[in-house]
C-alpha cells in the first residue's frame, strides 16, 4: 500500500516536473524563437534601409543631380532668351507729344479761335493780363462737367487777381453753346475742330481709356503771364480741387 501510495505521490511529482520542465523548455523555445524572430526583423531593417540608402537613394540622387544641371542649363538659357529678347512695346497713358510750347518761360503759340456766342478770341484779347487756359477732353461729360463749373463758380476771385479763364476743346461751338447753357457756364468756351492749336500746345496726342488707346486731348492746364509767356502746366490733371489749386497758385505768385 505504501508503495502504491509511493507511486501515486511520485508520478504527480514527475507529471508535474515533467509538465514544469517542459513548459519551461516551450517558453524557452518561445523566447527563443521571438528573440530570433524580433533579432531578424531588427536586423533586417537596417540591412534594408541600408539597401535602400546605399542602392536605391544614390541612383535617384545622380539622377536628380543630372536633372538639376540640366534644369539648371535650361534655366541659363531660358533666362539668355528672356533678356536677349526685346521687351514688348507697352502703351502708356501719358501722351506721345513732346510738349512742346509748354515748358516754363516759353512764349505761348499764338491763336485764333471761334467761341461759344459766335465770337472770336485771340492771345491779343487778353494781353496785359494773366490767362488760365484748360484743355478739357469733352463737353458735356462729368469730369469736363464739374471743371467748367468750378472754374466758373470761382471766375470772380480769378478777376480779382486779374486773370481770364479760358476753355478749350475740339468740340464745335453749337456743342459749346449747348454745354455753356445747361450748366450755366461763366467762361469763355473756344473751339478747335481741326486740333491744330491743341497740338502747338502739346494737349493732343495718344491716351488710355477703359484700356483701349486713342487720340483726344489730354487734360491739361495753363497758366500765362501778362507778357504771353508760361507761368505753370498742369498735365493729367484731376477735376476734384484743380480750380482752387490754380487759384491759389495764382495767390501766392
Amino acid at each position: 500500500m505504501s508503495k502504491t501510495t509511493h507511486k501515486k505521490v511520485l508520478k504527480p511529482k514527475g507529471a508535474t516536473k515533467g509538465a514544469t520542465k517542459g513548459a519551461a523548455k516551450g517558453v524557452a523555445r518561445d523566447v527563443s524563437k521571438k528573440r530570433s524572430k524580433s533579432g531578424a526583423k531588427t536586423s533586417a531593417k537596417p540591412v534594408a534601409a541600408t539597401k535602400a540608402t546605399a542602392g536605391g537613394t544614390r541612383a535617384p540622387a545622380r539622377k536628380g543631380a543630372v536633372k538639376a544641371s540640366r534644369d539648371a542649363e535650361a534655366g541659363k538659357v531660358t533666362a539668355t532668351r528672356t533678356t536677349t529678347r526685346p521687351a514688348p512695346a507697352r502703351v502708356a497713358a501719358a501722351p506721345n507729344h513732346g510738349g512742346g510750347g509748354l515748358a516754363v518761360g516759353s512764349k505761348v503759340p499764338a491763336f485764333r479761335l471761334p467761341r461759344d456766342g459766335g465770337a472770336t478770341v485771340s492771345l491779343d484779347s487778353f494781353a496785359g493780363r494773366k490767362l488760365v487756359l484748360f484743355f478739357y477732353p469733352r463737353a458735356g461729360t462729368p469730369g469736363c462737367t464739374k471743371e467748367a463749373m468750378d472754374f466758373s463758380r470761382l471766375s470772380g476771385k480769378f478777376a480779382a487777381l486779374d486773370t481770364a479763364i479760358v476753355g478749350v476743346s475740339a468740340d464745335p461751338p453749337r456743342a459749346q453753346e449747348t454745354f455753356r447753357d445747361k450748366h450755366d457756364l461763366t467762361v469763355p468756351l473756344l473751339s478747335d475742330p481741326t486740333h491744330e492749336i491743341l497740338e502747338s500746345f502739346g494737349v493732343w496726342g495718344d491716351k488710355s481709356l477703359y484700356g483701349k488707346v486713342l487720340q483726344g486731348i489730354i487734360r491739361t492746364t495753363v497758366l500765362v503771364g501778362p507778357d504771353a509767356r508760361v507761368i505753370h502746366v498742369w498735365r493729367h490733371v484731376k477735376v476734384d480741387g484743380h480750380a482752387e489749386a490754380v487759384l491759389r497758385h495764382i495767390e501766392n505768385l
